[in-house]
């Protein structure tokens, strides 16, 4: 399948930290977060990448030029590193996520997609998030995380606070940014949307939109915070993420998933 990873936006709430690097370009453990994700997507065999470009594209191309053995065409848009082929395509400065992936409808809708914000990590098993995705005839399936930041929900009735919550505690659920899409998906998106509003909405009129819950590892770098505790695990050899690897820790199933929850909880 192909994989489409959306590399446009601003990541304004990073910025501050990471000046003019696109955020997907971000490095966790000293390698850009985007090519974790690839090397978790080859992992499973999808091996294709439709990349999303915006903001910093120039930075991102020259990353994968400079990477590259073998362009595969004169205008430089398409690259092979290793087994992988990367394909890239500028989707404008300040398009929303359901833009980007309109704008790039002829080169993925032939067979179903994958699709992926290039903001998070996670060591959720894909082949059962796609079971999952055909089990219940879905155009569109989303993974679906619990909280991870620290605010609290606060209740109130007549100007008095009821009840207060840690957003971590509340039973929803939130989009994860990992997606397995059929062509129809364009079906249901118009131009000038964003992808997780009006879509998204139309896909659960329809009752073809699925979502796969997951309580294993997912840890977004949407801040420095988040970057630091992505940072602080990778250092200690604690990498749930790095699925592709068969290096797991010596110290036990519950002792290395304590770890884990440790780190992640500086950000409840």
């Amino acid at each position: 399948m192909k994989v489409v990873l959306f590399c446009g936006g601003q990541g304004m709430r990073i910025r501050e930290h990471a000046g003019d690097i696109p955020k997907p370009m971000v490095p966790v453990g000293g390698l850009p977060i985007l090519c974790h994700l690839m090397e978790y997507y080859a992992h499973f065999g999808h091996k294709d990448f439709v990349l999303c470009l915006g903001h910093g594209s120039d930075y991102i191309r020259d990353y994968f030029r400079q990477s590259s053995h073998l362009p595969t065409s004169d205008t430089q848009d398409e690259f092979t590193v290793g087994d992988l082929h990367i394909h890239c395509i500028d989707t404008g400065l300040t398009a929303s996520v359901g833009e980007r992936l309109h704008a790039i409808r002829e080169v993925v809708d032939q067979e179903t997609f994958l699709a992926n914000y290039a903001d998070g990590l996670s060591d959720v098993e894909l082949p059962r998030v796609i079971e999952h995705h055909r089990k219940h005839a879905a155009i569109g399936t989303c993974l679906c995380v619990k909280p991870t930041q620290s605010f609290h929900l606060v209740s109130n009735q007549s100007g008095l606070a009821t009840d207060i919550v840690p957003v971590s505690e509340i039973p929803q659920w939130m989009n994860g940014g990992f997606f397995v899409f059929e062509p129809e998906i364009f079906d249901f998106l118009r131009p000038g949307e964003d992808l997780a509003a009006q879509p998204f909405q139309r896909l659960i009129a329809a009752q073809r939109l699925a979502c796969y819950n997951y309580t294993g590892f997912w840890g977004c770098m949407d801040t420095y915070k988040e970057k630091k505790v992505l940072d602080d695990m990778h250092a200690s050899g604690i990498r749930p993420w790095e699925v592709w690897t068969s290096t797991e820790s010596d110290l036990g199933y519950d002792a290395r998933n304590r770890i884990i929850k440790t780190a992640m909880g500086r950000l409840t």
